[in-house]
């Protein structure tokens, strides 16, 4: 069974930072693709950045490329989102995802957590 929890949310000011985590069951790094996406209230769900299998290649939407840094500790079955200079569009419940694909698309992942949410405000 995979499962995915999500950690490490709060509110931060615009320019600031925060660090998200998340906890996976054995077995699902190195054997899913990972990726983190994230939904503001009215508006469709959206990847942020996957990492494929291995973890060598991770790739990022535009909005956040140079921001926002993915990486993976596989001794502590920990995947982090690294976010720097925040911004108020960047307000939003993150998620992390398993799936068998390394996509930008939610729609390839069949596992997900629960959502932690980033409020960036002044």
């Amino acid at each position: 069974q995979v499962q995915l929890v999500e950690s490490g949310g709060g509110v931060v000011q615009p320019g600031g930072s925060l660090r998200l985590s998340c906890a996976v069951s054995r077995f699902t790094l190195g054997y899913y693709a990972i990726g983190w996406f994230r939904q503001a209230p009215g508006k469709e769900r959206e990847g942020v950045a996957y990492m494929s299998f291995s973890g060598d290649s991770i790739n990022y939407a535009e909005s956040v490329k140079g921001r926002f840094t993915m990486s993976s500790d596989n001794a502590k079955f920990t995947v982090y989102l690294q976010m720097h200079s925040l911004k108020p569009e960047d307000t939003a419940v993150y998620y992390c995802a398993a799936g068998p694909v390394p996509t930008i698309w939610a729609s390839s992942y069949a596992y997900w957590g629960q959502g932690t949410q980033v409020t960036v405000s002044s």
